[in-house]
């Protein structure tokens, strides 16, 4: 591994430890470098063939993880809710991506239903925001027909 401060090619690992929620996702090691005596650390994972995302209108384009965070960062604006959950919710829905995508291809509207399970886990408010663009409500009795389960629940608690 290279040193990225002085461009070393010889550093050395100075410890090493399994990372990931499952404790076993990724291998963080700390390096050192003997020419500037420098230490950083480097994260490796298992790469992972990036499925197709197959859009509504038949195209098809790599899955792309910044897309999903971008869509809850929105979705949860001004929602008290932490970035650790943002970023653990991210994790899933990205393990829930690669073990359903069939032959490399999944579904925009697969992925939408994971970030849904996500948010409604969460925030209902969230949910409904991310819920109402993405399903693309044409009448207000559509939209009424997504809330109703969530009054009814609320009224259970």
């Amino acid at each position: 591994m290279i040193c990225p401060f002085c461009q070393n090619a010889n550093t050395r690992v100075v410890d090493s430890r399994v990372t990931g929620p499952k404790g076993g996702d990724g291998i963080r090691r700390r390096r050192e470098c003997p020419e500037c005596q420098r230490r950083f650390s480097t994260l490796e994972r298992v790469e992972q063939r990036m499925p197709q995302v197959v859009k509504k209108d038949g195209r098809r384009e790599p899955f792309d993880v910044s897309k999903v965070l971008q869509g809850l960062q929105v979705a949860l604006r001004k929602r008290p809710v932490s970035s650790e959950w943002v970023q653990g919710a991210v994790q899933r829905i990205e393990q829930g991506v690669f073990s359903e995508a069939d032959k490399g291809e999944i579904s925009t509207h697969r992925v939408g239903e994971f970030v849904l399970a996500e948010l409604r886990s969460v925030d209902r408010v969230a949910f409904l925001r991310f819920a109402s663009v993405y399903q693309e409500f044409n009448t207000a009795e559509e939209f009424m027909e997504l809330i109703q389960p969530l009054l009814t629940s609320d009224q259970d608690q």
